[in-house]
Formats: structure tokens, sequence, C-alpha cells
């Protein structure tokens, strides 16, 4: 195979046209198969719009092909990720306590669990939420105005909280062992399209991710997994510095589960499992992550600005990204998790506090598109040198942003968030939430110098994106979960401080996405079957 890149054509180009730039590429000759690895639009040259392609080709007498523009093409060298440790016990497990357990259900923990059941290990994963169909249900009935399940809802449920959320795949994560293209093969496998495979900023929207973690469960199950739902770890037994069972909660009931290795992929918003660990000496360190809010644009204003007037009607919704150094503060501001055509979402998990996320379905058909716009916050800023100090930090704003909106979702005006009063009537942006919304001042949920960082950054974007600082921009708030507020420290074999627990994805501290935290996920199970394996 041949590595073809900057193939470009017109956005309106058939299909038959990229093959003949295929072929027109290798002077003549035809390949007998190819097949896209990236596609990225080029709109430097508006009106003019481009895709550009990398394009993997199989030939005849590729050697001979490679020697016409050395520069331009290079032989494939793909890694096939393959799960190195592939059980080799009769019979096992031969003790329950010997099946490798898993503590949630999100991106880290199915994939941990995936590779593990394939294996032969037969994981067994306690979920603290619903399965994602039922946890669908309540998450609606909660943006309908039912009181907030704090068990399941838009952070803990069956596919953890990216389900409620763009389903962004992209990651800066390096993957020279092939991990980040076997998570997207198997998302496809499990149902999501196909185009993830190559799109420079895949997607696979909240509708569409709820069918693929399904089946990933269901094939867990068939494999001789066992998935639990509705039940909460509540304290760990130990010997000697190391686990020998759980105590789990189900339905009010609480039960000891005899286990040896344990994962836990509990997600950055587990705050009481937070607690609970400092209390038994995991050794954890508290760790930067950052807070601001929700910044919502009509969908038509990006688009047009990203792609021009003819582009927006014809490219999908767009995506951007923005940084800003702050003199007045000495801080950073970018955007995050940037949501084209999509929805503020009410994500809180803890009564009496809230925050904010974005998602998008699908066909990003949304009226509005809208981003966090965050500073990032270090333990220097924190009130105590606790562990937990970031969590303490995090709680203090949604309490704030709770009192702030009257339990609904804070917005404001970008204008009036200047002059620090309450809105008290819409422009021309409509928001766009999931979850009832109130006028507030939401410089009254967030630190002075996170508020002098939006000011100044809303005006650096202004002149990148024109109306980007108009003054009926929407804001909500306060987005306070970008990352997990905490490191749970481990070795060179992924263990914890205590034995047989393995901190694992997001919440441990050692990812910041779906793609990232399933990766993670899978390394941490290659780590615990390492183990298995060598007792």
């Amino acid at each position: 195979m041949i590595r073809i890149a900057q193939i470009k054509l017109k956005i309106d180009h058939s299909p038959e046209e990229l093959y003949e730039a295929i072929v027109h590429q290798a002077h003549g000759k035809r390949p007998k198969r190819w097949e896209i690895v990236r596609k990225s639009v080029d709109a430097r040259k508006k009106p003019q719009l481009f895709y550009v392609y990398t394009i993997d080709a199989e030939f005849e007498e590729e050697n001979k092909i490679l020697s016409f523009k050395k520069s331009r093409w290079t032989p494939v060298t793909n890694a096939e990720y393959s799960f190195p440790y592939q059980n080799t016990i009769a019979g096992f497990p031969k003790k329950e306590e010997d099946r490798p357990v898993i503590i949630g259900a999100g991106p880290a923990g199915l994939f941990a669990g995936l590779v593990l059941a394939r294996a032969g290990f037969c994981p067994v994963i306690f979920e603290r939420g619903d399965c994602v169909e039922k946890r669908a249900e309540t998450v609606e009935e909660f943006f309908s105005g039912n009181p907030l399940d704090e068990e399941s809802n838009v952070q803990f449920g069956e596919g953890g909280a990216g389900t409620f959320s763009d389903g962004k795949l992209n990651t800066l994560v390096k993957d020279k062992f092939g991990r980040n293209r076997f998570v997207l093969q198997e998302f496809v496998k499990h149902g999501a399209p196909w185009e993830i495979l190559y799109e420079a900023k895949p997607h696979i929207g909240t509708d569409l991710l709820k069918n693929v973690v399904v089946s990933i469960r269901k094939e867990i199950q068939n494999l001789g997994g066992t998935v639990f739902f509705r039940t909460k770890v509540v304290d760990l037994m130990q010997e000697k510095g190391r686990i020998v069972a759980l105590l789990l909660e189900k339905e009010g009931t609480k039960q000891e589960y005899p286990c040896r290795n344990v994962i836990f992929a509990i997600g950055h918003s587990a705050r009481d499992t937070f607690y609970m660990l400092e209390k038994k000496n995991l050794f954890m360190t508290p760790k930067a992550f950052a807070i601001g809010v929700r910044v919502e644009h009509p969908a038509a204003l990006i688009n047009e600005s990203q792609y021009g007037k003819e582009g927006a009607k014809r490219l999908p919704a767009a995506s951007y990204k923005l940084t800003h150094q702050c003199k007045s503060t000495g801080r950073g501001i970018y955007s995050f998790c940037m949501c084209p055509g999509g929805y503020v979402v009410n994500s809180s998990s803890e009564k009496g506090r809230l925050c904010v996320n974005g998602m998008s379905y699908h066909d990003r058909a949304g009226q509005n598109s809208n981003t966090a716009l965050v500073t990032t916050v270090t333990p220097e800023d924190f009130p105590s040198k606790s562990p937990l100090a970031g969590l303490e930090f995090q709680r203090k704003y949604e309490e704030l942003a709770f009192l702030c909106g009257d339990g609904k979702i804070p917005v404001q005006l970008y204008g009036d968030f200047l002059e620090e009063k309450t809105s008290a009537e819409l422009g021309s942006v409509i928001p766009q939430t999931k979850g009832a919304w109130q006028f507030a001042n939401l410089r009254e949920c967030l630190p002075e110098y996170i508020c002098a960082s939006i000011i100044e950054g809303m005006d650096a974007f202004g002149n990148k994106i024109r109306g980007y600082d108009g003054k009926d921009t929407i804001l909500s708030g306060v987005e306070a979960r970008t990352s997990s507020p905490v490191r749970m420290e481990r070795n060179k074999d992924f263990e914890g401080s205590i034995e047989g627990l393995f901190p694992c994805g997001e919440g441990a501290g050692y990812a910041g996405g779906i793609t990232s935290a399933a990766m993670d996920g899978i390394k941490t199970a290659e780590a615990l079957a390492a183990k298995l394996l060598m007792r």
C-alpha cells in the first residue's frame, strides 16, 4: 500500500473525479484497491472551497511508483492493534474473585471490558447509573423539569458523560500501537458511521452513540462478561495494602463482593467515590482543569464566517478553535468542546449544584452553535492543598450557578455581562438548551479573573470571527467539568498505591475525551491481563 497525501478537489466533486485524481497522481497506473484515510476542508481561499484527501492505495510495482515522487508518497505503515494478552489458563476463572472488575461503563470501562472479554477473562462491570436505554429516558425527564436523579444523569450511567455530548472522537494522544484506529473501527463495527475512520474531526452525535454503546455492552455479555447497573461501589476492603473485596450498594442494600483486581474508570464527576478513595489513602494529587461559560451564536453566523456564503449552504455545520493569551490576567482563554449546530445541556449531577456542557445530534442541524470558553485553573488557585481541593473549587461555583439561575441554566446576553447586570430580554439569538433556563448575572458565579479573561477573549475572538462578540451573544454557566480535578497516581504497571486498584480514564486524570478514555481503558486492561497471567 502507498499513502498519497494532498489530493485537493472542489467540494462538489464526484467519486469518479476522486478516483481519476488518484490515477493521475500515480502517472496513469490504476490502483487494485484504495481507501480514504483522511478528509478535511480547505477554506483558506474563500469562496473557493476544497476537500483535501489522504489516500491509501495498492498498486502493482509499488516500488517503481514510489520512485516517481518520493517527497509526496510513502509506504503505508499502519499499526494494527491486537490485544497482546490472551488467556491460556484452562477454565478461567477458577474462583469468582479472580474475575477482573471494572467500575464504570463509560468509554474507558467499556473498552477495557471489551478487550478483556474477547481474551476470555470474563470481566464484571459495575455501573452506578442506568443502562443507556433507561438513562436516556431519565435524562429527558430531567430536561423536562423532573427532579435530578443523582445516580443516573448526564454524567452517570452507561456510556459515560460523552453519551450526552457531541460525540467527538478526535484526540492528540500518540498512537504508534494502533489503539486509536482500533477504537474508531470498533465504533463503526457497532453502528457508528463509516466516515469517522477518515474525517479530520470525526464525531458520532448523541443520538447514534447510544446505539453503539448498547451494541458494545451486548458483545461483552455474549463473551462471558457481566454488567450490573444501578450498582455503586461505596467502600473497598483491604488486607495488607491490597484489595480483597468491594462494598456495593444497589437499591439501598449493601453487599460485599470479593475481588482482587479492579479497574476504577469512574469518570470525572464521581465526587463521592473520590472522597471514599481519599479515606482509603489512595495516593491522589490535585490537577489543573478549566472553568468558564458556554457561548452560543447562530450556526449561520459561524458557518458563513468559516466557509463563506456559498460554502455555508453546501457544507456541514462548521467548527472552530480559538485561543488567546490575556494581558489583563496573564492567563489563556480558549474554546473547548465546540458543538456545531448543537445545544447547551444542563449536565448537573449533584442537587443544589449546576453545570453546563454542549451536545449535538449526528446531523448537527440545530439553530445555534456553541462552545465552552474556558480558562485553566491550577492547584495554586484552589483554596487548600488537599488532593480534592479542585473538586471543592468546582463545587463552589456550581453552587453559585444553581442559586444564580434558581435551579435553571443561568443565561445572560454578552452585552449585559459587560455591564454586570441581569439580562431582561433576548436579542437576535435564542438560547438552544436541554433543560430550562433563566436570566441571571453570570458575573456572580465565576471568579473575577475568569470574567476578565472572558471579556478580553471575546474581544480578541471578535477580530477573528465577525460578530463573535456581538452584544446579543448568549452566555450560559458554569462550565466546570472540562476534565478531572484529580489524578490518581499509578505506577508503570498501571496500579495505584493500593495493590489491585487500577486507576483509569478521564476520572483518574489520564484522558480528555471519548477516544483517549477508551484508549486508556485498553492500556489499563493490558496491564491487568499481564498481572493475571503472571499468577
